[in-house]
């Protein structure tokens, strides 16, 4: 790779930085297996006693987390444990009998919501961020309640309307907290216990969990108190003590070089240093686009983008905003955490830092500063 432009991309960051805009970032680069970036910018905080910026500093990854348990879901596949044409109703039963709500009211489901649909975001749920009538409902039955487990959670959510029919659009929504729960069904045990078991122990990602123990505390990154430019309050989850809630679709807590070994991973074809997690035909489906011509009912999705499992898929070089190839995969978390892996280029890239209000913008300034340097 280029080294001024890796020299840019650091400049441009830390600019970020000197102007108040972010309080530090963790950058973390790997070109046709070689790390050509892992630099650690400004401070951990935005308090004057903070201390600077590791490379081992903790983040919470947010909506990271998706593309983690999307692939815990497809080892039980290939274990033969699950079937992802499986109704969701299988494994939780409160997602029986589902309805869709419509102005006119509620009518039944055209067809059961199944675990593909929680993968790819075809199953009728939502985040409930409007003003709507089924948000209303997600926000009476608490869901997304740090004090409810998995378990509870689920079966909160399945009884409530759908947004739309199963399998008819593509919606962000919290369904990967579902697999979640259905990771718990299957597996036995917590969320945590079973990304443990089946990936993060055999990847040696020992800093990546759902919350930080006593000794590590002082390596969390923090936010600025108020964002920077709309000034509004920044509330981040507290990651200092075990959660009830295991957020399948946003609860981790990781490392740069930690969520770099799952990429290798994947990079990898399902294996890295001797470990298999999957084959190399499931990181491919995977990765591949789930959606085909499923209209996209959320602006969240980029032009350009289809959706495979768990993470979004680059279908032309073409549309975007951003450079990128085709076969592209990526995904972001809501503090303001981005990667995206690029097998044509045998390239994966990491961008961490906690500051909420920066999230689209730096979705379309890391690629940028990134290929400049190819």
């Amino acid at each position: 790779m280029h080294p001024p432009a890796l020299s840019r991309l650091q400049a441009v960051l830390q600019d970020h930085i000197d102007r108040r805009i972010l309080p530090g970032a963790v950058a973390l680069i790997e070109h046709r297996g070689q790390r050509v970036l892992h630099a650690a910018l400004g401070a951990q905080g935005p308090a004057p006693d903070a201390p600077p910026m590791a490379r081992d500093s903790l983040f919470r990854i947010y909506s990271m987390t998706k593309p983690v348990v999307s692939l815990a879901i497809l080892m039980l596949m290939e274990q033969g444990r699950l079937q992802l044409a499986h109704p969701v109703s299988r494994y939780l039963p409160a997602f029986a009998g589902q309805q869709v709500f419509t102005p006119q009211g509620l009518v039944p489901v055209q067809r059961d919501a199944t675990v593909h649909d929680l993968l790819r975001h075809t199953a009728g749920l939502g985040y409930a961020w409007d003003e709507g009538p089924v948000a209303q409902q997600y926000r009476a039955a608490r869901i997304g309640s740090r004090r409810h487990s998995n378990r509870q959670q689920a079966e909160a959510l399945g009884p409530l309307p759908l947004m739309r029919q199963p399998g008819s659009g593509w919606e962000y929504s919290r369904a990967t907290d579902v697999l979640g729960a259905i990771l718990e069904v299957v597996e036995g045990g917590t969320l945590g216990a079973v990304l443990e078991r089946l990936i993060l122990g055999p990847l040696g990602m020992g800093e990546t969990g759902f919350w930080v123990p006593g000794p590590r505390h002082h390596r969390i990154a923090e936010a600025f108190a108020k964002d920077p430019e709309t000034g509004a309050a920044v509330l981040l989850n507290d990651v200092r003590q075990p959660p009830v809630f295991e957020s399948g679709g946003g609860g981790l807590v990781s490392t740069a070089a930690d969520y770099a070994r799952f990429l290798q991973m994947m990079l990898g074809g399902g294996s890295l240093d001797g470990q298999r997690l999957v084959s190399r035909t499931a990181v491919e489906f995977m990765t591949a686009d789930h959606l085909g011509s499923i209209p996209l009912a959320d602006a969240i999705m980029a032009p350009g983008y289809g959706f495979g499992l768990g993470v979004a898929v680059r279908r032309e070089a073409g549309l975007g905003t951003r450079p990128g190839s085709a076969g592209q995969y990526s995904w972001s978390g809501m503090a303001g955490t981005v990667f995206f892996v690029d097998p044509a280029e045998d390239l994966f890239a990491i961008l961490l830092t906690q500051a909420p209000g920066q999230l689209i913008h730096l979705i379309e300034l890391f690629p940028a500063l990134v290929y400049a340097a190819l």
